[in-house]
């Protein structure tokens, strides 16, 4: 959830630059922020001198060394230190006593996040369990993307059930039937557009598709393949098409 009282182009200290810590200063970066990025190694500290704003080498856990860099003229930092606990919460700590007000810290397990937060962490971050809930979903096939909020709340990105197939969203009823909504449809080498009641889906399109994760599940594990001899009918249920009509022939014809 975005926060009202954050300035958004204000410069971020990021400390840590692992995988997660150098990613989210790179896309900072690229956002037109200025990051001022801490960390030991000097080696990843020369790797990303040239992309990044300022890099420093020091020590973190150290107070003072983050007092002599400035690190209390920051409004928001992220801690994307996570192979020590003990220096992710030392680190924490030194921000929360500098007076930091936003901070996004790395937790590796729960127990990790549950000691983040009460020491004055207001965003904790799980990158790989929720890498691991995004790649269980994508891993069956039935997904090309998946982003999930709270409450159970996501959006995927999915090819289209062959229900929707050669029809417009208004005749496939998606959200009344499914319980889903689709919000955006890309065509083969068009851009995506939001979707209409008149929107038609075509086989080799991509849906962008909103709802409860259960019924996205559901929804995504639909037929994809519409057969060749299957009728081109509007869905009346899941899967259930009216009956193919049946020609009347008379026993006698007229001479």
């Amino acid at each position: 959830m975005a926060d009202k009282n954050i300035e958004h182009n204000a410069p971020v200290l990021v400390i840590g630059l692992g995988r997660f810590g150098a990613s989210v200063a790179e896309t900072l970066v690229k956002q037109g922020r200025e990051v001022l990025a801490i960390e030991r190694s000097p080696e990843l500290v020369q790797q990303w001198a040239s992309t990044l704003t300022h890099v420093v080498a020091a020590d973190a856990t150290n107070i003072d060394a983050l007092r002599q860099l400035g690190a209390q003229e920051f409004s928001s930092a992220v801690v994307g230190v996570g192979t020590s606990i003990e220096s992710s919460v030392l680190i924490t700590v030194n921000l929360v006593d500098l007076g930091i007000e936003h901070l996004w810290v790395k937790a590796i397990t729960p127990s990790h996040g549950k000691i983040l937060t009460r020491i004055g962490a207001n965003h904790v971050i799980y990158p790989e369990a929720d890498a691991g809930v995004r790649a269980a979903h994508l891993v069956g096939g039935r997904m090309l993307d998946f982003i999930e909020f709270d409450d159970g709340f996501a959006i995927v990105k999915m090819y289209p059930p062959k229900e929707t197939q050669g029809f417009t969203l208004a005749q496939s009823q998606v959200r009344s039937k499914y319980g889903v909504t689709i919000v955006g449809v890309k065509s083969p080498g068009e851009d995506f557009t939001y979707a209409m009641p008149d929107t038609m889906v075509t086989r080799r399109d991509v849906l962008i598709v909103s709802g409860l994760v259960d019924w996205l599940e559901r929804f995504a594990a639909r037929p994809k393949v519409q057969t060749h001899h299957e009728r081109r009918w509007p869905p009346t249920s899941f899967g259930c098409r009216p009956p193919p009509f049946v020609l009347l022939v008379p026993s006698r014809v007229p001479r």
